[in-house]
Order: C-alpha cells, then sequence, then structure tokens
C-alpha cells in the first residue's frame, strides 16, 4: 500500500471526501459505485466495476432481473 500522506476528517454523518488525487487517479468520477470492506483492521475502498455473473467479463453486459449479464451468457442462456 503506498502512504499518501493525506488525511480526512470524518463529519458528524460519517463521510469522508476522497481527494481530487486520487479520484483522478483511481478514475474515480461523481456517482461512482464503491465498493467497502475490511482486511483486518483496514477499511478498503474498491471502484465497483460490474461482472457478468457467470463468466465474470466485464464487457458488453446487460442487466437481467436486476444482475449483470454478458451478452455471450445471455446467448447461451436462451439456446438451453
Amino acid at each position: 500500500m503506498k502512504p499518501t500522506g493525506i488525511t480526512r476528517k470524518v463529519d458528524e454523518l460519517g463521510r469522508i471526501v476522497l481527494p481530487i488525487e486520487l479520484r483522478r487517479s483511481m478514475n474515480i468520477a461523481e456517482r461512482d459505485e464503491l465498493m467497502i470492506h475490511m482486511e483486518g483492521d483496514r477499511i478498503i475502498l474498491e471502484k465497483f466495476e460490474p461482472v457478468c455473473v457467470f463468466c465474470n467479463s466485464p464487457h458488453d453486459l446487460m442487466d437481467f432481473c436486476k444482475k449483470s449479464v454478458c451478452r455471450d451468457c445471455a446467448r447461451k442462456l436462451s439456446k438451453t
């Protein structure tokens, strides 16, 4: 993990502001979704990138019953 030397305070609603330098380097735009999880005593933020629930491909996705499915897997499913 690369230290940045940047600190932020948590506000009264539990929010923090991610510095623009970090958002730019991680290609995080307004309204992007972030996944939050813990590893030991650390809080990890990761940019959420949707993938196909069957093959984990991030390409050519469509929504099906609130799940992401790539067109290849959707074609395979329609043949069964």
